[in-house]
């Protein structure tokens, strides 16, 4: 069995995958268009336009977010907080609610350690997302999401 195979086949009888990641078989097809990984969005200046691929492992709507959606977007190098606005949303509804994996476009919005508003001197790091695109995997992933 190939990589992608032996993956596919723990993924299906275990619901993991424990030697590797969904978007490590898809990697470079993303890289090849210009997709970044999570970790290299991570370290993007802030206000730069991006596009990160990955795994959404949450989906929330807090009461108190306004409407405002948070997904958490995954891969094998890391995780990114992305917001998705109102609007965003209603135009990507289709994609928002039921894509397993992503490629968002957005903006990098970071807070950097040095900040009196970054706690503990953490860099946190967001995407301000601007396009949602379904992502197909070879192997299986899925989110848990909360309202």
């Amino acid at each position: 069995m190939s990589e992608a195979e032996l993956a596919q086949a723990d993924a299906w009888a275990t619901g993991v995958t424990p030697d590797s990641y969904p978007t490590q078989h898809v990697r470079p097809g993303l890289e090849a268009a210009g997709v970044l990984t999570v970790a290299q969005a991570l370290g993007t200046e802030a206000g730069r336009r991006v596009a990160v691929g990955g795994v959404v492992t949450h989906r929330q709507r807090p009461g108190t977010a306004g409407g405002v959606t948070f997904l958490s977007l995954e891969d094998e190098t890391g995780l990114l907080n992305v917001i998705c606005t109102v609007g965003l949303w209603q135009r990507f509804r289709k994609v928002a609610r039921s894509a397993q994996a992503m490629v968002i476009r957005g903006r990098i919005e970071a807070q950097d350690a040095d900040d009196d508003a970054s706690p503990g001197g953490v860099r946190a790091v967001n995407l301000l997302a601007e396009h949602l695109a379904p992502l197909t995997l070879t192997v299986p992933a899925r989110s848990r999401d909360f309202r």
